[in-house]
């Protein structure tokens, strides 16, 4: 990895609205901040303008920056891994992760930044960690369809990760962040055992202008586990992630510039032979350069425009060496050892927001994107374009009923995209602390560059890519209850009661190629579904915050569709999930105590090695906590300690006999590291 000695940055991390979404700069920060209670009423994703959960016609959970600070996390996982209906799965052989919302995979989960696409060289949502958690102030998380606003790839639903801004009367913050983690049993400073961050920021501003920038180093040097020799069960990783943007802020137009930077290493180290005492060691080296430039005018008190171009320049290289036992490296000369694969995007949206009256508002917009792949493992230079108009009005019928219809029109250069997406959202006030929100969305998903042209050979891939795809499509339904059953100013009660079905045609997975065996291909699923319950109960004090939830969600067992040649097979197979957050502060001392926990419980799934006889496999259930304490010494330094992965969960057992995939399902799940205990300093300075 390039390590650079000094690195000098003058930025900003500024209040910046998102296109297609309103900016969040222009809420009261003060009382927000001030009251916990108040902040986790406002929402962003999918909305008009800002408004309180209660308003929204879309059911968003939302992970607030008290919460994030709390955990200690150092990454995205760490703080998704609790939440109901996520679930994270790891390839320790490419050192990669990706995540599953409600049953569905990460290639079916729109990931946002500010509510613009982050860009994946594939089906895996590789770009979770590799996301700044320092400059991450909150997440919202939409289930469901949101196609018509946010376009391909959003059919299980929306994350969107909600930068940090400055409050107002602050002209300079200067933050540092310093935290060890052991892996498990394993550390040592000095020989980079463990887990060790690093993060500094900066930003000035005054009335007009904004600068800031934030640089962070994650170091992690991998876990032994069962493993033996150089080798280790988890790969060690360098990571260096950047940040800058600036702003000018006018009284009707504002425009500002963010850089995001990605530069990471990922190391393999085989064991020596025997007999020549080489070792081949890998390392696969990422580059992310994230480019955005946006903009938004306020022509009258009814009408905005907003506008957006960004562009990601994307590159994955696998570096092969042979190590001898003088610790001499060469270059290997072995077939496909060496690669660079590079993924470009080019994203431009344009919206405009109509606010004709409190009875009726209007959201219409073009998007377009540029898609582009070069690379050994790619075949030719490929490219997609994508063009699209949406549309979304709003209708309130006084403060009871409130309806919002959508369309998208599609272009695709490569696929005959449906003509047009549909969605309808209401939101029904039953009582004043009774609502029920129900909605109905169409999905499209083409197929990526990656599914259409990769060519990946290697000791444990072997992939081909399937130009005769198919694009996606789903049909979602949903409806969420929610009772307010206590809402005051020092006390606020939830409890939210969902459902949702989801059947997806065309589904895209990998599989054996039915014309070889021995190869991995991307393969159309004629049909897929999901379903599920999920029941979740919120209590907000002033010193408490805690939560109680459960989720039921089954995912459709294909072999159910032939009784005649399976027998009587359940349509779907569940799963069950309970988690719970708890939250107290004691305020004289300046200090709090946080525990979070998930249970997951077992997955079942149906498969079969002979197309004759169906047996059902199970990867074990697990439990997941947290548990950490924090104290603050005078106005700008907290400390922040604690134990992950309380109950030491390394591995699942898994019944599955599926080894004929890219990513097997069988033979033991990795899951984590271990326990592992950590210890932070957090220092945070303001001037007026």
């Amino acid at each position: 990895m390039k390590h650079l000695s000094t690195i000098t940055f003058f930025l900003l991390w500024a209040v910046c609205p998102v296109t297609g979404q309103p900016d969040r700069g222009r809420m009261k920060s003060d009382s927000l901040a001030k009251d916990s209670i108040s902040l986790d009423e406002f929402v962003v994703t999918g909305q008009f303008e800002v408004q309180s959960l209660k308003n929204s016609v879309y059911q968003v959970r939302t992970i607030d920056s008290e919460r994030i600070v709390a955990r200690g996390a150092t990454n995205l996982q760490s703080i998704l891994n609790t939440e109901l209906g996520i679930r994270f799965s790891n390839d320790l052989t490419l050192g990669t992760s990706d995540i599953q919302l409600m049953g569905m995979s990460g290639q079916n989960v729109k990931i946002l930044l500010d509510g613009i696409p982050m860009v994946d060289r594939g089906s895996t949502r590789e770009s979770l960690g590799q996301i700044d958690i320092n400059t991450i102030e909150r997440i919202e998380i939409v289930e469901g369809p949101m196609s018509v606003i946010y376009g391909t790839d959003a059919l299980a639903g929306v994350i969107n990760l909600i930068t940090k801004k400055v409050h107002s009367g602050d002209n300079l913050i200067l933050n540092a962040r310093i935290q060890e983690e052991t892996a498990g049993k394993e550390y040592n400073a000095l020989s980079k055992k463990g887990t060790h961050n690093e993060s500094l920021g900066i930003t000035w501003q005054n009335k007009a202008l904004q600068f800031s920038g934030n640089v962070t180093r994650n170091n992690f040097g991998g876990w032994q586990g069962g493993s033996t020799g150089r080798s280790k069960d988890w790969m060690p990783k360098d990571q260096m992630l950047y940040s800058a943007s600036a702003r000018y802020q006018g009284s009707k137009w504002n425009v500002w510039y963010r850089f995001n930077g990605t530069d990471e290493t990922i190391q393999f180290e085989g064991n020596r032979n025997p007999i020549t005492q080489i070792a081949a060691d890998k390392d696969y080296n990422t580059y992310r350069w994230f480019h955005q430039i946006q903009s938004e005018l306020k022509i009258n008190d009814k009408l905005n425009v907003n506008g957006v171009l960004s562009y990601t320049d994307y590159s994955r290289k696998t570096l092969s060496t042979n190590v001898d036992a003088s610790g001499r490296e060469t270059l290997s000369l072995e077939p496909g050892s060496q690669d660079k694969s590079v993924f470009t995007t080019t994203f431009f949206r344009g919206t405009a927001f109509y606010k004709a009256n409190p009875h009726f508002s209007l959201l219409a917009g073009f998007d377009f994107s540029d898609n582009q792949s070069s690379g050994a493992r790619i075949l030719g230079s490929p490219k997609i374009l994508e063009y699209a108009l949406f549309v979304a009005p709003e209708f309130k019928f006084g403060s009871i009923f409130k309806l919002s219809p959508g369309l998208r029109f599609l272009k695709n250069s490569v696929y005959d995209a449906p003509p047009v997406i549909p969605s309808i959202n209401g939101k029904l006030s039953i009582t004043k602390t009774l609502d029920l929100r129900a909605g109905y969305a169409r999905g499209f998903r083409s197929p990526a560059l990656r599914e259409l042209y990769f060519d990946f050979h290697d000791a444990s891939h072997s992939i081909n890519g399937n130009t005769n795809l198919k694009a996606e499509y789903s049909n979602s339904f949903n409806s969420f209850l929610v009772w307010q059953s206590v809402s005051k100013p020092t006390m606020r009660l939830n409890t939210t009661l969902g459902g949702f079905y989801n059947i997806f045609h065309d589904l895209i997975d990998t599989g054996v190629d039915p014309n070889d065996r021995t190869q991995t291909t991307y393969l159309n699923i004629f049909l897929f579904k999901t379903t599920g319950f999920t029941l979740d109960n919120k209590i907000f004090l002033k010193n408490l915050q805690a939560s109680l939830g459960g989720s039921y969600i089954g995912r459709y067992n294909q072999f159910s569709a032939d009784p005649e040649q399976f027998g009587s097979l359940p349509e779907f197979v569940w799963s069950p999930e309970i988690n719970a957050n708890l939250l107290y502060k004691f305020s004289r001392i300046g200090a709090s105590v946080n525990l979070f926990y998930k249970y997951s419980g077992k997955r079942p799934i149906y498969e079969t090695t002979d197309q004759v006889t169906v047996k059902l496999a199970e990867t074990d259930g697990f439990h997941m906590a947290d548990l950490t304490f924090s104290k603050n010494f005078g106005k700008y330094i907290n400390l922040l300690a604690g134990v992950k992965n309380l109950f030491d969960v390394t591995t699942l057992n898994n019944s599955s006999t599926d080894t004929g995939g890219a990513h097997s399902t069988g033979g033991s799940v990795p899951l984590s590291y271990g326990r592992s205990y950590f210890l932070g300093l957090n220092f945070q300075w303001s001037k007026n």
